[in-house]
């Protein structure tokens, strides 16, 4: 079971999907055939480039080697209280608001943006919100792409329909339909278009 930021004791839905340590083998395409990392001496400069052509959609790699986290700058929400690191080049993915993948936390899995297919030399890019309420460092974006939003806090900071253009995990949504009493959107499974 996944450690909890906020409190000490879990409900079995807030808990989220649990961390298993797999054999990369099986249960990951091979990340060292799939991703290069270009580090930089820049802080949170960085990145994770893709080494592999693949369409709109595709599984990009399982997330097999996570453990229980705590809200950490690192970390992945995977519930309404529960973060895990990745534990895995993954953790160069950086944030987009134009991004190549979509991390799917219930699943477990990367897949491609269901937007466009991902091309040898691609930024390797997630919409860090569709994962965070509230992040634990929020930051200006310096993304580039057309509608940045600018200043990342988490989901619970951008307005709903923003947030309706993106790919959005069950518990981002959980948390919006809870803010609004039951009436809020929320595109859990629905990619970016």
């Amino acid at each position: 079971m996944a450690v909890l930021a906020d409190s000490p004791a879990v409900n079995a839905a807030d808990a989220g999907p649990t961390p298993t340590k797999s054999s990369a083998s099986h249960a990951n395409p091979d990340l060292a055939s799939r991703l290069s990392v270009e580090r930089s001496d820049v802080a949170f400069g960085s990145r994770a480039v893709s080494l592999v052509d693949l369409p709109a959609g595709a599984l990009f790699a399982r997330i097999a080697t996570a453990t229980p986290g705590t809200k950490a700058y690192s970390s992945v929400q995977v519930a309404e209280s529960a973060h895990i690191e990745l534990n895995s080049e993954l953790l160069y993915c950086n944030h987009s608001c134009d991004p190549s993948l979509v991390f799917d936390m219930g699943a477990m899995e990367v897949r491609v943006g269901e937007g466009r297919a991902l091309r040898k030399g691609d930024s390797l890019t997630f919409f860090y919100p569709s994962t965070e309420w509230d992040m634990a460092q929020p930051f200006e974006c310096s993304c580039g792409a057309e509608k940045c939003l600018g200043w990342i806090h988490g989901a619970k900071d951008i307005d709903e329909q923003v947030l309706g253009r993106y790919y959005l995990n069950e518990h981002i949504v959980r948390m919006l339909k809870s803010r609004a009493g039951e009436g809020g959107a929320g595109s859990a499974g629905k990619p970016a278009q």
